[in-house]
């Protein structure tokens, strides 16, 4: 090679090489606090966050010059996005349940829930299309995993004499559209039968609301049999006899009888998910202010219109509903045992707002119940985050702060193992290497949720 053409070799070489390193240049760090190591299952101090390209580039990083840096202080601490697997966009504020597409993703992402399973849609293809925009850019919102409509008679217009060829018809279109997973409700064992083994041919997971047997619906535990990936609100299993429904007899379950270790076997065996959502039956079920759980930190009736604001404060106050307490003083009992013998729990708000709570503060209240249950506050972080992530088979992208990942992540003040209710006091959240802050998150849908007027209410 002449001398010429070695200079020229040369300039392209480092040309390149400078290009490569400003490609690589990372788009955020975080410095300072504490991460949490979803392995050792607690915080350690954070060595720096880079984030590239929407992704964790390296966990040993430093400030750079170009980058966005946030700089973080002792008591801050750094979480995975939390996965909220049984998440409803709808709300019920007068007589019909409707989905809300502008104030709920915001306020799901400003309390860190980073992924969302829309667990039964009423309108799933305009949850299709909300899903779309967010990932275009064009909304701001968590990573949304779609259901689609509900598979079952929860479904209004659902043919009891639905035919398999138009349940696998069906799963084939909306796993075409791009659904993360699907929802049967009130369903009778052949059909469930049919849409788990369709939707498993698509590689995607089936959960389930389901009943004890009784008047042809499913107990949990036969569809664990049939192959379901995960289970809503209740073990089943004999303590749920199909001479009654599940309602009747899940209000007096309890842990250390010969049924309840059954199902649990079943559950571990079968490594089948059980989706808890203890909270969701204490807002029916417990009067306001009796419970600290389901006290406010923020005023959620501020995220609501001035008109529905001035139409619920003058509603009658709710009255606890003795069924509902007694369900979730029992799951509040259970929950616990069940972690404890080795089954496995994802984190699901399921909570429709008339007009006062919402479910995106509610992450932080299923936590603060599971805590309250019995379970290591460590577990919990552990439950809304990477198990989220497992029961939808994300975990290659979500659920932990690791290299390569998709770069979700909460920064909250306060250590949440010491304190699970640190969780509520969101700094910060990252969602796929973009930074927000979460009061300016909450901030910018305050007072925008529901209709302006008596002609606007007809459409909610």
């Amino acid at each position: 090679m002449n001398r010429f053409k070695f200079l020229a070799a040369l300039f392209i070489g480092l040309l390149i090489g400078t290009q490569t390193i400003a490609q690589e240049k990372p788009d955020l760090v975080v410095t300072g606090g504490h991460v949490f190591d979803t392995k050792q299952a607690k915080f350690i101090p954070n060595r720096g966050i880079e984030i590239s390209n929407g992704r964790f580039k390296s966990l040993d990083g430093t400030k750079k010059e170009g980058a966005e840096n946030l700089e973080l202080e002792d008591n801050h601490h750094v979480l995975p996005g939390f996965v909220d697997c049984h998440a409803h966009y709808n709300v019920r504020l007068f007589k019909k349940r409707r989905e809300e597409y502008s104030v709920m993703p915001v306020i799901y992402l400003a309390n860190g829930a980073t992924v969302t399973f829309s667990c039964g849609e009423f309108d799933p293809d305009a949850m299709h299309g909300l899903r779309k925009r967010i990932e275009s850019g064009e909304q701001i919102g968590p990573k949304l995993l779609n259901s689609g409509p509900y598979f079952g008679r929860a479904r209004p217009g659902w043919a009891r004499d639905k035919s398999e060829k138009e349940i696998r018809e069906e799963v084939d279109f909306w796993a075409g559209k791009g659904v993360g997973g699907f929802k049967a409700k009130s369903i009778d064992p052949n059909s469930l039968k049919v849409l788990i083994d369709q939707a498993h041919k698509h590689n995607l997971t089936v959960t389930g609301h389901l009943d004890s047997g009784y008047r042809n619906s499913v107990n949990p535990r036969d569809a664990i049999s049939m192959g379901i990936d995960r289970i809503e609100h209740f073990l089943g299993g004999d303590a749920m006899p199909g001479s009654t429904s599940a309602y009747n007899s899940l209000q007096s379950i309890k842990h250390g009888t010969e049924e309840f270790d059954e199902i649990t076997k079943h559950f571990i065996e079968n490594k089948t998910t059980f989706d808890a959502t203890l909270t969701a039956y204490g807002y029916l079920g417990i009067k306001p202010g009796v419970r600290e759980e389901y006290g406010y930190w923020i005023d959620e009736s501020k995220f609501f219109t001035p008109y529905v604001q001035e139409i619920v404060k003058n509603r009658k106050p709710m009255r606890g509903m003795g069924i509902y307490q007694r369900i979730y003083d029992a799951k509040l009992k259970t929950i616990g045992a069940f972690h404890k013998a080795g089954g496995t729990i994802s984190l699901g708000t399921d909570h429709v707002s008339n007009g006062n709570h919402l479910p995106g503060f509610g992450v932080h209240r299923e936590m603060d119940a599971m805590v309250r249950a019995g379970i290591p506050a460590a577990d919990v972080i552990k439950i809304a985050t990477i198990n989220g992530a497992r029961a939808f088979k994300i975990e290659k992208d979500h659920g932990s702060i690791e290299v390569g990942k998709v770069a979700d992540l909460v920064v909250v003040e306060g250590n949440p193992i010491d304190k699970i209710r640190n969780t509520r006091n969101v700094r910060k959240v990252v969602r796929a290497g973009k930074l927000y802050d979460a009061k300016k998150l909450l901030d910018s849908v305050r007072g925008k949720l529901g209709p302006t007027d008596k002609e606007e209410e007809a459409d909610w």
